[in-house]
């Protein structure tokens, strides 16, 4: 991921920098950078070489090379003067979601000797994302005979920034009707509704418009919008009412189809069939919750329909509906916060990236053989991978950053004696049971002349006869 050559990229201007300065982490063998979402191409990112230690001269000579791990080319290195540049557009939102940390993770390798660096670019968020409303219009039906405070659910706006960024408020153009309420729960989920402060009359206007504002807290702000009909409707005085407005279930990854995950429940004050209730997802639900969930309509209860994955999705936010069977119906709403547990269900992986051979018989103690990764897709100690090799070797493994291993020369070797070692470098996760992954390195011991000749004897008699 470089250039070479007379005609290299030259190093953007100094004023092209938002950025922090570089940090060298002591004993973490880290280089730190941070760089601003959709930073224009050739933005300046830091003087790598340099912060490295490289001369700019042995750049080339000494195989100067940059790999991002998934990432694409989004940053390049110039070898003309060994500055790491913006080379495409980075969208914090597509490459980590709403994680609260984002970052590019390149490996710097360059060759005699071997060396690998790694460096870290933190990607700062910018407020490049309004406030979205899942709907633009919003049909509400509400009785003419609803008691004053009665709460009308909405489903709030949703911003793909983070922090500050994302910190929402919302405002409801004037209305003597309506005000709005914004509720926020243990889940940071912020719970939107109408709160009727002066009753309907459906004679007198059948419709009300309302428009409700989303404002972010970035700077500068950014707004979304929704607009709110609201029918007003003559019978069927009493809605179902949840027991509970938030439901919180956990359930281990990979749990058997027909799981039960919670039973919810809605009581209706009505009699007869204005009291029967039927249960139902939201109707802005995602595809994926209804393929991986099934909602009894009789009974309130939600089962596992599909393969929960923790590493795909790690909670999910569900609306419920209870809708009595009145005519007009009414309606009311909760949640279901489903979180996923973690199971050991994902063996190490295990790569050898780079090797230096063959190995000469005079290499030296410490030198490099070859560079290892391991990773785990588990979290927590079911994620946490070790690695070590097989015995009676002259070989050892260090451990040069997270789940980043060198294989180097742990005592002197002699080709005449062994010419060939066969090393296999096991990673074995922290689950119980551990699962474990395998990889095999042959290494070649390289001859150096470090025999002199020798005779077959020391000493010699020859008898021959006079006047030879």
């Amino acid at each position: 991921m470089v250039f070479t050559g007379s005609g290299g990229l030259r190093a953007p201007p100094l004023l092209l920098s938002f950025l922090l300065p570089a940090i060298w982490e002591a004993g973490s063998g880290q280089l730190h950078y941070s760089v601003p979402e959709e930073a224009k191409h050739g933005t300046f990112v830091g003087r790598i070489a340099q912060d490295l230690g490289l001369e700019l001269t042995e750049l080339v000579p000494r195989l100067f090379r940059v790999a991002s791990k998934g990432r694409g080319d989004l940053l390049e290195v110039n070898l003309q003067n060994g500055i790491l540049f913006v080379n495409g557009r980075i969208d914090r939102e597509e490459l980590c979601g709403r994680s609260a940390e984002c970052s590019l993770h390149l490996e710097v390798i360059v060759d005699r000797p071997l060396q690998v660096f790694h460096v870290e670019v933190e990607v700062k968020d910018i407020n490049d994302n309004s406030p979205v409303f899942p709907m633009t219009v919003k049909n509400l039906f509400i009785y003419e005979s609803r008691q004053l405070g009665s709460r009308f659910s909405l489903e709030g706006a949703v911003d793909a920034d983070i922090g500050t960024n994302s910190l929402l408020t919302y405002n409801l153009d004037s209305t003597e009707y309506f005000t709005l309420d914004v509720k926020k729960n243990n889940e940071d989920i912020k719970s939107l509704g109408l709160i009727l402060k002066k009753l309907l009359n459906r004679e007198d206007t059948p419709e009300h418009h309302l428009l409700i504002t989303a404002t972010d807290g970035g700077k500068p702000e950014l707004t979304g919008t929704t607009q709110v009909k609201v029918t007003v409707l003559d019978v069927n005085d009493n809605a179902p009412v949840f027991e509970r407005t938030l439901y919180r279930v956990r359930l281990f990854e990979n749990a058997p189809n027909g799981t039960l995950a919670v039973t919810v429940n809605a009581s209706d004050l009505d009699e007869g069939v204005n009291k029967d209730i039927v249960y139902s997802f939201h109707a802005d639900i995602s595809a994926e919750i209804l393929s991986k969930f099934h909602l009894d309509p009789v009974n309130g209860c939600i089962r596992v329909n599909a393969n929960l994955d923790f590493e795909e999705t790690k909670l999910y936010e569900i609306e419920v509906e209870a809708t009595d069977k009145g005519n007009p119906p009414m309606t009311d709403h909760c949640t279901v916060l489903v979180e996923i547990v973690d199971i050991n269900d994902n063996a190490p992986e295990l790569v050898i990236k780079s090797l230096a051979l063959p190995v000469l018989e005079n290499s030296e103690v410490g030198t490099t053989i070859a560079l290892i990764s391991v990773s785990d897709r588990d979290s927590g100690t079911n994620g946490q991978v070790t690695c070590s090799l097989t015995p009676d070797t002259p070989f050892k493994l260090v451990s040069t950053f997270k789940n980043y291993y060198s294989l180097v020369l742990d005592s002197t070797l002699d080709r005449e004696t062994t010419s060939e070692y066969k090393v296999v470098v096991t990673a074995r996760d922290g689950g119980s049971p551990p699962l474990w992954a395998t990889a095999s390195v042959s290494v070649e011991v390289a001859d150096v002349n470090d025999n002199a000749p020798v005779f077959a004897q020391a000493e010699y008699t020859v008898f021959v006869k006079e006047n030879n």
